[in-house]
């Protein structure tokens, strides 16, 4: 009797560490540098290292975007409560001068099981052809190599692509 109810206060133990575990959120803190050869639909000449800081539900990233002739820095703010915020979008590199900074709206919320984490970002952009809306959609995981993977889907009056971004801590 005693030798069950050890095996079963054990095995309770054990099943509580396990869930545990399962339930931790990813922590994407760190310095990421983009594996090009495993990433696909970007810039063939680009390559991209961020650096990531994470408190509970509020992520900061600073995004290094490099090409020859050309190095940007991007800086993202993601509250993943859910709620839709005012961001301003970067201005693309070949935007025609005086054209005004497009405008956005961002959501960011954990995935179900807190697996990673989804960020829409919709934005309008003013043009002499009038308003041009783009939705991207971006799905942060870690991977089981303890490698970040951002999935992106875009969408504008263009047509629709997908995008994957491999990055390596360190």
């Amino acid at each position: 009797m005693k030798t069950r109810i050890v095996i079963s206060v054990a095995t309770i133990v054990m099943l509580s560490a396990v869930f545990a575990l399962a339930a931790t959120k990813p922590d994407f803190s760190g310095s990421w540098t983009m594996d090009r050869a495993r990433s696909f639909g970007i810039p063939a000449n680009m390559t991209q290292t961020m650096t990531v800081s994470q408190v509970e539900n509020k992520i900061e990233v600073e995004t290094k975007l490099i090409q020859p002739g050309n190095e940007r820095s991007v800086k993202d703010t993601y509250t993943l409560d859910g709620k839709e915020y005012d961001f301003t979008p970067q201005v693309p590199p070949n935007a025609p001068a005086g054209q005004p900074a497009p405008k956005g709206k961002r959501t960011a919320v954990w995935m179900p099981g807190d697996k990673g984490i989804m960020v829409t970002d919709v934005t309008t952009t003013e043009t002499p052809n009038g308003p041009v809306t783009t939705q991207i959609v971006r799905k942060w995981t870690i991977n089981a190599q303890r490698e970040l993977v951002i999935d992106m889907y875009i969408d504008n009056p263009n047509g629709s692509f997908e995008a994957k971004r491999i990055f390596t801590k360190g």
